[in-house]
């Protein structure tokens, strides 16, 4: 029996689409590829490099704090945009299903998704400063604001929860 969009809740779409952008672009090797491949001052290689910004990783000549925030980031970056899109009001009060409401909910989700992580373990850092966790939001919300398009177009047509 094939799924339809009947049974298909924003927020699990939504946070669906973060998992998988967050585990494929932020993986070891997409992150080293990007690295060596792409040119930073184009706006391809710019867009290609930013996707590998909530980047994880299993080792590194790092200390084990920054590999931690690092993980724990992108973690972060899914959980937080299923919490902000079960609670934006935007979807919640569109009358019908698939409407831009829960286009923008779903991508205002994923820019204060990307924004509080960067901020949470800017915390845990080795040095944290203010203005590093200032800098390090930014540069989070930057990320949701250039890719949150992605997890607005998951959430269109789904349902919002019990119905």
């Amino acid at each position: 029996m094939a799924l339809t969009n009947r049974y298909k809740s924003a927020p699990g779409a939504g946070t669906l689409a973060a998992l998988i952008l967050v585990l494929v672009f932020g993986s070891p090797w997409y992150v080293d590829w990007a690295r060596d491949n792409t040119d930073p001052d184009s706006a391809g290689g710019w867009f290609l490099r930013l996707l590998a910004w909530p980047a994880w990783r299993f080792d590194s000549s790092d200390s084990i704090q920054e590999i931690f925030a690092d993980d724990l980031k992108a973690i972060l970056v899914v959980a937080l945009t299923f919490l902000f899109l079960y609670l934006l009001p935007g979807s919640q009060l569109a009358r019908a299903r698939g409407t831009l409401s829960q286009f923008f909910a779903g991508w205002a989700a994923y820019v204060f998704a990307g924004a509080f992580a960067a901020l949470l373990t800017t915390l845990i850092r080795t040095d944290p400063s203010l203005l590093g966790a200032f800098q390090a939001a930014g540069d989070g919300a930057e990320y949701g604001l250039f890719t949150g398009w992605i997890i607005g177009i998951a959430a269109l047509g789904g349902y919002r929860g019990r119905r």
